[in-house]
């Protein structure tokens, strides 16, 4: 069984150090504000789309840490995975820009030197 108390103190660090609030990890994760609050405040306990959807934004969350505690977080492997997958090694490139008439910004990612990574959605 899961104790809730613990889930919420790992959950709010999960929250702070990707510097998002409530609303935003809601919004992130794809659920609504209120059940990121309920959880919160421990009236809810989170349901496996809840957890499974936080593991998907967030690949540095380890599912075994976030449940029980044991392990670590951020997850050193996890995060060299997408280090490896994310962040292709650079050669010199020039970045060309187009015309954007008909095109819209899906998705913006900003890489920080330690690794960590802020990904915004439209």
């Amino acid at each position: 069984m899961i104790n809730t108390e613990d889930f919420i103190k790992r959950l709010q660090t999960v929250i702070d150090y990707y510097g998002e609030s409530a609303s935003s990890f809601a919004e992130k994760i794809g659920v609504q504000r209120s059940s990121i609050s309920h959880i919160l405040s421990g009236r809810n306990k989170p349901s496996l789309d809840f957890i499974l959807k936080t593991l998907s934004a967030f690949p540095e969350v380890d599912l075994y840490w976030l449940f029980n505690g044991k392990g670590e977080f951020p997850s050193i492997n996890k995060t060299e995975e997408v280090k490896k997958e994310i962040i292709p090694p650079l050669e010199k490139e020039i970045i060309r820009t187009e015309e954007t008439k008909d095109k819209t910004i899906e998705r913006i990612v900003i890489f920080y030197s330690d690794g960590s990574f802020k990904n915004f959605n439209n």
